[in-house]
């Protein structure tokens, strides 16, 4: 359970919402900024996980750049947040490299055919940009398969197998990433099973990319042990310059909430709560992953004297957030808050039956003010479909 104290007005914010409070996403900025002054690494923000561009300029004073796995989020990283813009994908196409050849300072290749195949382009570039290739210790940590890079038969990352050090030319660091949600004694247990594999390439790199999924922020975090696994990394291989970490849920982590209220209450077995806030459509990992989000006022069924389903507006059957005890009966108008729903929400969300997207506030505790820093509206439902 999270411990941060959450304060927030339901009183002054229409639901459903997204609230990023922008004095706790600055708290975990300084705990990377520490990480990167104790061991000379760099953080990058993925945006896979935390995009929303409007704190970029708070993010890019602590953030040495950001992890973009597309060409939208290349050039969004480019336009608002500066700094290294970073690119690694599965595969990329001919027709956009001329694009991430002007915006972006480092691509990864997911395989050497990839690689040879954009390597003259690359190598020719009016810019100079940083290559390396994606290798898979296949070494799992992530209970969870879906979110597994090192599963059987995953398409990420090249294996030792095929791994081809006569085609090193041109490539000048590794990426690896095995974690997700994961403390420091994950990497603690994965650099062995990287090192006995690619340690003798390593050796010819000049970079290496510890990858995402470093649960940095999270209040449990062993950050000493992280500490000392990127310094003794260095110091075994004095070639390597730069060590990179590209965290996307630590930037974010416990920094949002997602406002909702209580349309109806409908009873089938048990009481029903229906919101209008969607599990399927602005919490998709709720569904996706599958998890149960905490909420502030609320406890496990049966823990408190008032049970209920918290469900979405859309027609999906499974559109259910969880199930949930409260002290006092749910009521039509009732606004619920669910913790932690800045990462993996926003940059998934969809308009599934056209139910429209939550706000984006950013709220500023120094000043106790929110602000609509976006408001969606039927066009932007129609602009995506023609």
């Amino acid at each position: 359970m999270e411990s941060i104290k959450l304060t927030y007005d339901v009183n002054k914010v229409q639901t459903p919402c997204y609230v990023i409070d922008l004095g706790l996403l600055r708290k975990n900025l300084e705990i990377l900024k520490s990480v990167q002054a104790r061991t000379n690494c760099k953080i990058l923000l993925a945006l896979k996980g935390f995009a929303a561009w409007s704190t970029f300029g708070l993010c890019k004073q602590y953030l040495a750049g950001a992890a973009a796995s597309s060409l939208h989020e290349a050039k969004l990283a480019r336009e608002y947040f500066g700094g290294e813009v970073h690119l690694c994908a599965p595969a990329y196409r001919d027709d956009e490299m001329d694009q991430y050849i002007q915006i972006v300072d480092d691509i990864v290749f997911n395989s050497f055919t990839q690689w040879t195949h954009f390597k003259n382009k690359i190598l020719n570039a009016p810019r100079k940009i940083q290559c390396g290739i994606r290798i898979n210790p296949m070494h799992s940590e992530v209970k969870t398969k879906i979110y597994d890079p090192c599963a059987p038969g995953s398409r990420l990352g090249t294996t030792l197998e095929f791994f081809r050090p006569d085609r090193l030319d041109g490539i000048t660091g590794l990426h690896f990433h095995t974690l997700c949600e994961l403390n420091a004694d994950s990497l603690q247990r994965t650099l062995p099973a990287v090192e006995k594999q690619f340690g003798n390439v390593i050796r010819k790199m000049q970079w290496v990319n510890f990858g995402g999924g470093h649960h940095i922020t999270r209040p449990d975090y062993d950050i000493d042990l992280l500490c000392s696994l990127i310094t003794d990394f260095y110091t075994r291989y004095p070639n390597i310059k730069t060590i990179y970490l590209e965290p996307g849920e630590a930037i974010a982590l416990n920094t949002g909430v997602l406002i909702a209220s209580v349309l109806d209450i409908v009873h089938n077995a048990m009481d029903i709560a229906i919101l209008d806030t969607s599990a399927s459509a602005h919490m998709p990992d709720v569904l996706e992953m599958p998890y149960r989000p905490d909420i502030t006022t609320g406890d496990l069924p049966g823990k408190k004297t008032h049970t209920y389903r918290l469900a979405g507006p859309t027609c999906l059957a499974g559109d259910v957030i969880g199930d949930y005890s409260f002290d006092k009966p749910l009521a039509v108008g009732d606004k619920l808050i669910f913790r932690d729903m800045a990462h993996y929400t926003m940059v998934k969300n969809t308009m599934f039956n056209g139910i429209n997207l939550p706000d984006i506030i950013l709220y500023d505790p120094a000043k106790d003010q929110y602000h609509i820093q976006r408001h969606f509206t039927y066009e932007d439902f129609k602009g995506r479909l023609s």
